[in-house]
């Protein structure tokens, strides 16, 4: 058989005037006869760092025996078909989280290191950030962070601190927040394109029905270089964008941005369930096309008043997440914190169906940071924290594993480790005072 050096770009996209789309890993980006294992093709994990604010009700977050020999509680059992992909780390702490409590938890999260008492911000660069400083740069976006609200409701900002660390887990530089971005349409465009301002988007919108549309020469182009699994790939990846999009295109049908509205009553924003799954799968398609291989979520906003009809809770989710021991309360706060997990399961699900190279899936090569900066809500504590990783980051993580650390160690400890595991230089990180070598 004959066989050519020549082989495609690993930075390969498809490009009109107006769009562009990044391709997923194909074996034609491999050069001839090389394992992907030996390749610079091969390429570092995926990272996604996803927060729940107010806590969890750690009685049923936290297993009861430590090693592999242990069972999930309630709220990670929605998770329990990925539990050797799983390392619940217990016992952490973050000192840099206390203080005005919800004003500065989601900011201190990721940094270890105290915020300044200044209305401009200033704390610590987040892990993310300096992950991406090393696996950021190959791809068309370092990172992405997204969310679901804009903000929270009064508590979120402090005369002191400001609004900064409340609305944000990601930092670039100490002074630097990144905005989540909770509007599927802007999170779409950002990924793909398509239009720099209102009216040039409507006009592209008259013109054509999908970004893929503007592409349809080129793709043909393509996929006649491509062999027939690769055309396989290219055509499963370019149908996900497609369908993402229409979806989002469904979803702009009921956008009220245009209204001049008054503000809305503490409640329930139009169909929670289904933005909250919209913007996973929008993160799921950015690692399949490898616009980023860094994703940032807030699953809800610090002091949310969301509510959660659609698995039974008519409560706010912050006021409820004030419980005061009332067993009742609990209860319901319960339903929340696990129908959080039981949507991450979803997209931990899509994420193991998805073949990542020659090695495994991208679950098996993805370190999935899921929990929070805060413990029980009702005593605005920051330890013990809910902390578990899922993936094993190509092979870096053992997995089902409950890992016991030493009684209120920082957080930072894992933080450190994970950029760590994922080669990261990185010597000390705020209050971080050694791995876990465990992980």
């Amino acid at each position: 058989m004959y066989l050519t050096k020549k082989h495609l770009p690993r930075r390969t996209f498809l490009r009109s005037a107006l769009a562009t789309v990044s391709l997923p890993l194909l074996d034609a980006m491999i050069p001839a006869a090389t394992a992907l294992g030996q390749t610079a093709a091969k390429a570092p994990p995926r990272l996604g760092f996803f927060y729940v604010p107010h806590g969890a009700v750690m009685t049923n977050w936290t297993p009861d025996k430590v090693g592999s020999d242990f069972e999930l509680k309630s709220i990670l059992a929605p998770m329990a078909r990925f539990k050797e992909h799983m390392t619940i780390v217990s016992n952490l702490e973050n000192k840099r989280a206390y203080g005005p409590v919800h004003a500065i938890t989601p900011g201190t999260w990721l940094t270890g290191a105290t915020p300044r008492v200044s209305h401009e911000p200033f704390g610590g660069i987040t892990i993310d950030q300096i992950a991406a400083q090393y696996i950021g740069q190959d791809t068309p976006l370092p990172s992405i962070e997204v969310a679901t609200e804009t903000s929270g409701a009064a508590g979120a900002c402090d005369r002191a601190y400001g609004c900064s660390y409340a609305g944000t887990i990601s930092f670039r530089t100490p002074s630097t927040p990144l905005p989540m971005e909770n509007n599927p349409r802007k999170l779409f465009q950002t990924l793909f394109g398509v239009g720099d301002n209102a009216a040039e988007r409507e006009r592209i919108g008259k013109q054509t029905a999908s970004i893929l549309d503007l592409m349809l020469e080129e793709t043909a182009t393509l996929n006649k270089a491509l062999g027939a699994a690769d055309r396989v790939v290219l055509d499963d990846y370019l149908q996900t964008v497609r369908e993402v999009e229409r979806r989002v295109e469904k979803s702009a049908g009921h956008d009220l941005s245009h209204l001049s509205l008054p503000d809305a009553p503490a409640g329930t924003p139009t169909d929670f369930d289904t933005l909250l799954n919209l913007q996973l799968d929008m993160i799921l398609l950015a690692y399949q096309g490898n616009v980023t291989r860094i994703a940032n979520m807030m699953m809800a906003a610090e002091v949310s008043n969301q509510t959660y009809n659609h698995v039974g809770v008519s409560d706010a989710f912050h006021p409820l997440s004030h419980h005061q021991n009332d067993p009742n309360k609990i209860a319901r706060l319960l339903r929340i914190q696990e129908y959080h997990s039981l949507v991450l399961a979803k997209f931990l699900d899509k994420l193991a169906e998805l073949p990542d190279g020659d090695s495994g899936s991208m679950l098996d090569n993805a370190m999935i940071l899921y929990g929070s900066n805060m413990s029980n809500s009702n005593a605005h504590d920051h330890w013990p924290l809910p902390s578990v990783i899922i993936g094993k980051a190509g092979g870096r993580i053992k997995g089902n594993q409950h890992i016991m650390a030493p009684e209120r160690a920082p957080v930072s400890n894992l933080m450190l480790t994970i950029l760590d595991r994922i080669g990261v230089p990185v010597d000390a990180l705020g209050d971080a005072t050694g791995l876990i070598e465990e992980v």
